[in-house]
């Protein structure tokens, strides 16, 4: 079995191609090591449809966050949320979230809204004031119903 340079070649490139897409595609996911650094925040929201773990937390459009746990509790049938945020982002006590869709048929995304405080949340306070998923389904389901009744 003879092996020329240009096999060889050829060989070592498909798999730098190869490494190199495996690096991309994991900071794409948000697999990267520099994923975590930043605090964790909590929400506790009606719904949480659309939304897991690794789910981008937004504000004005920007990313600045991810999800890092969702969970029931089972005391008030919510669903409470753990968000990690960048350090360098000071989030104001009295900020909103809510779960927002990036389109008619786009996935969800965890929005942050800054209130205008000049106290800051510390590193592991709850955000009190969540809007949970809407339904677009249900928001049909209700226009058809009321266009039924006139």
């Amino acid at each position: 079995m003879s092996e020329s340079p240009g096999e060889i070649l050829a060989g070592a490139a498909t798999l730098a191609v190869a490494v190199g897409f495996l690096v991309y595609a994991s900071q794409g996911a948000g697999m990267s090591p520099s994923q975590g650094a930043g605090y964790d925040l909590t929400a506790s929201f009606r719904s949480a449809e659309g939304i897991t773990v690794g789910t981008d937390v937004r504000l004005a459009g920007v990313k600045v966050g991810t999800v890092t746990g969702l969970d029931l509790n089972h005391q008030t049938f919510r669903a409470d949320v753990t968000l990690n945020v960048a350090d360098s982002l000071e989030v104001p006590e009295d900020s909103s979230i809510a779960i927002s869709s990036e389109g008619l048929l786009g996935g969800n995304f965890v929005e942050l809204v800054p209130g205008g405080s000049p106290f800051n949340l510390e590193p592991g306070s709850e955000i009190e004031d969540t809007q949970g998923a809407l339904s677009l389904l249900g928001l049909l389901a209700k226009f058809v119903s009321s266009t039924e009744d006139e």
